[in-house]
């Protein structure tokens, strides 16, 4: 456990800078007043005055802030404040800046895929198995068949598979897949599991391969693609009520699966521990950017929402209203992570 603490630190750590150095580079870059920019919360463990700019590091290392001149909207009128704070910069440019966060976790996710993918086999969408009298053998098909889509959705890794038949609710299928080179089509039509509450095609999917030099990137991409399409169908099985609080899961966790991931490529030696937190990385990575582009109060993408309003309406929202909307979505994040952290000990207390 040690170990998967330091790990989380790390991962965390990334993720947070990250995410904070979009929003800092992009702010230089159209001149806005950045008054500081820390990593982790709590006691300040190192600090540095460098220009304009306050640079500190906090000790618990689950969060970090870029702080811009007058962006809480409680501080003072727009006029009183410094002509580069964050109100005064042209709306595009705190669009852009909000933006930055988020497009550098996507970013970060891509290069570390391409580390990934250049590394470590590729999970081909092959069927490798059929369940007895299984949905899949009804629609006539075999092992060693590949799957290229699913209702239209091009398929490039087994996981997308299976993500596809989590979410199907008895609807048929229509599935194309390759055989000896020849593509066919098929519709399948998949069957319920009463213990486990879900509908299945019957099939079992991998077949692992290196992808050639020439194509890393390009799978680099579809692996970010994966994980950013899993994280927006979670949230939407969350909002259908089909996953409840108790599958989210918050900093404590994150340390769990750190620790699982760990436990479980550990015994393979080195390079199998790296690749498998380099992977942790990119789905975190991808779900962090995701999840501050939600159109809530306090978030990035709750901040846009503001941004695009003005430049629908060509006048900013009174900053003291705003302000107030986002310290109230603040308050609701914090109320949702103790009730997050509450549960992930309780899980580890079972």
């Amino acid at each position: 456990m040690i170990v998967s603490l330091i790990l989380f630190f790390i991962i965390f750590g990334v993720l947070v800078t990250t995410h904070e150095l979009g929003h800092f580079l992009i702010a230089k870059a159209n001149n806005i007043k950045v008054n500081e920019f820390f990593i982790g919360m709590g006691p300040t463990l190192w600090k540095k005055q460098k220009g304009e700019t306050l640079y500190s590091i906090k000790l618990l290392p689950i969060g970090g802030a870029c702080v811009f001149e007058g962006e809480d909207g409680l501080d003072a009128d727009k006029e009183e404040l410094d002509e580069r704070a964050f109100p005064n910069a042209n709306v595009w440019a705190r669009i852009a800046v909000l933006f930055g966060g988020p497009f550098f976790n996507f970013i970060t996710g891509f290069i570390i895929a391409i580390i990934v993918v250049a590394n470590t086999n590729w999970d081909f969408p092959v069927i490798s198995g059929l369940t007895e009298n299984s949905a899949a053998q009804e629609a006539g098909l075999m092992e060693g068949d590949t799957i290229i889509s699913i209702d239209g959705e091009k398929i490039h890794l087994a996981s997308e598979v299976t993500l596809i038949s989590q979410f199907n609710r008895g609807g048929a299928m229509d599935i194309v897949y390759e055989r000896d080179g020849q593509r066919f089509e098929t519709k399948l039509q998949p069957s319920f599991d009463e213990e486990s509450n879900r509908y299945y095609m019957g099939i079992y999917l991998g077949k692992y391969e290196k992808v050639k030099p020439s194509q890393v990137v390009k799978y680099a991409f579809y692996d970010v693609l994966y994980y950013f399409k899993a994280t927006y169908r979670s949230l939407a099985l969350l909002v259908q009520r089909r996953l409840t609080m108790n599958d989210l899961s918050g900093p404590v966790g994150i340390v769990k699966i750190v620790d699982d991931t760990y436990e479980a490529a550990s015994p393979y030696g080195v390079t199998p521990v790296v690749m498998s937190m380099l992977e942790l990385v990119i789905l975190l990575s991808i779900n962090i950017g995701v999840m501050n582009l939600l159109p809530f109060p306090a978030l990035d993408g709750g901040r846009l929402v503001f941004q695009f309003i003005e430049v629908v309406r060509g006048k900013p929202v009174p900053r003291d209203k705003e302000g107030m909307v986002h310290l109230v979505g603040m308050v609701l994040l914090m109320a949702l992570m103790v009730v997050v952290v509450f549960n992930d000990i309780s899980k580890f207390m079972k």
